[in-house]
């Protein structure tokens, strides 16, 4: 009878030799991942709000006009009060220059070894035509090619865009960076008609960026008949550009055989914008009488506009 309280002993022994050699294993012999430890941190009570800047907020300009004062200052503090014809002794843009805004002058600014036109209007800044009429503007003007077969106008530049018009509605937003020209025979619309012309629209960040202008939508606004404005013009998005970006522009406006009948020509508008094509033939050829082009800033129906054109040349034919 003294055998099962023996067998017990020595059973509780064991128990015990073996809940000490696997407590001691667990403490001391065992590894423990760190992936498998939660830790609680305590946050900071004092964090650096913003330690590094998001990447991607807009960046001001070097030659940016940051002034919240959009009016025009006191008359004759601009010379263009008595002329639109002012400019700058060798201007690094080429062509002359029709300044039609009492809120700037023509300027330049130089940055990393190149020689931008500065181009700022703002709304209402068009102290020269009758008000409500004719849009402020900045713009430099080509000479005029004829009407012959083979015959054309070439420009080509650079342009960076700060900031354009915002109007409130699609159709008043946007500022006109350069357009083309050209008159024709039979009447109708403008004595100096635009015939195609290259829009900038607003396009605003988020989050920090949420007030900001940070790219733009480039247009064309394109007529559909001779003297054509308003519903006579359809309005075509080709790119977006960036805030600030060194974008290459070229435009060339003329006249060339029709392949399909050598009695015939067609007048032609073709716009290479960063590298992509936007080729378009312009309606009625036969009325056309003569090709030519703008660049600059045209068009703030709200707020500012703010155009830089750099390296730029114009050829004839």
């Amino acid at each position: 009878m003294k055998k099962p309280k023996l067998i017990y002993k020595l059973l509780s022994i064991v128990a015990l030799i073996v809940f000490v050699a696997f407590s001691s294993c667990t403490k001391d012999g065992l590894e423990v991942y760190s992936e498998d430890i939660i830790v609680y941190e305590t946050p900071d009570p004092d964090p650096d709000p913003d330690p590094d800047p998001d990447p991607s907020a807009v960046v001001v300009a070097e030659d940016e006009d940051t002034s919240t004062d959009l009016a025009c200052p006191s008359s004759g503090e601009f010379q263009n009060d008595n002329t639109r014809n002012v400019d700058v002794q060798n201007p690094a843009n080429v062509g002359g220059v029709d300044d039609r805004s009492c809120y700037s002058d023509y300027s330049e600014s130089i940055i990393d070894g190149t020689t931008w036109g500065i181009y700022n209007i703002t709304d209402g800044s068009n102290h020269w035509d009758a008000p409500g009429t004719l849009q402020p503007r900045i713009e430099r003007a080509s000479a005029v090619a004829n009407a012959n077969v083979g015959s054309f106008v070439k420009f080509n530049g650079d342009f960076r865009i700060l900031e354009v018009a915002d109007a409130g509605s699609f159709g008043q937003d946007g500022t006109y960076i350069a357009q083309a020209k050209g008159q024709h025979t039979g009447g109708g619309g403008s004595p100096d008609p635009a015939i195609c012309l290259y829009r900038a629209h607003p396009v605003y960040g988020t989050g920090i960026n949420a007030d900001k202008q940070v790219a733009f939508d480039i247009y064309a606004e394109r007529i559909l008949e001779r003297g054509g404005s308003g519903t006579g013009r359809e309005v075509v998005f080709l790119k977006q550009v960036n805030k600030n970006e060194i974008v290459s522009f070229e435009l060339e406006v003329g006249f060339r055989e029709d392949p399909s009948n050598p009695a015939l020509k067609i007048h032609y508008c073709n716009a290479v914008i960063g590298g992509e094509a936007f080729n378009w033939n312009i309606p009625e050829p036969e009325r056309g009488t003569q090709s030519k082009m703008r660049y600059g800033a045209y068009r703030v129906r709200g707020g500012r506009a703010q155009i830089r054109w750099a390296n730029t040349t114009l050829d004839y034919n």
